[in-house]
This record gives structure tokens, sequence and C-alpha cells, in this order.
């Protein structure tokens, strides 16, 4: 089954850490990141896709970070 995840944090290195927390469990990049400024907080927000082939069936209880 394929998995899909969107990570987004502020535009800080802890947003770097997430994504690259995901390649290291095997998720790969699903097109470019994205940038949007959050108006209600003053700050940048990032966000990024990725995608995972892992063996099962999907439910919706599955809990994506933990694949």
């Amino acid at each position: 089954m394929q998995l899909y995840r969107f990570l987004s944090a502020d535009d800080t290195s802890e947003f770097c850490h997430k994504v690259t927390a995901a390649l290291n469990k095997g998720w790969a990049l699903h097109g470019g990141p994205t940038y949007a400024f959050d108006h209600a907080n003053g700050v940048m927000r990032c966000g990024q896709a990725v995608m995972k082939e892992v063996d099962g069936t999907y439910t919706p209880d599955l809990k994506l970070g933990e694949q």
C-alpha cells in the first residue's frame, strides 16, 4: 500500500529535521516544498508531501508517523 503524509512547521530548522527524520524512515519526497505566510502568527510556514510504500492494507486508524 502507498502512504501519504504532509509535513508542516514554521520555517525553522525544526521543519528540516522533521523532513530529514521522515526521509531516514524510508519516506520519499513527493513534489516540492510549499511556503505560506501565517498572518495570525506572523511567521512563514513550510510544508512538504512525502510518500512511502509498505506492506499491508490501509485503515483510517493507521498511525502514519509510526510507519
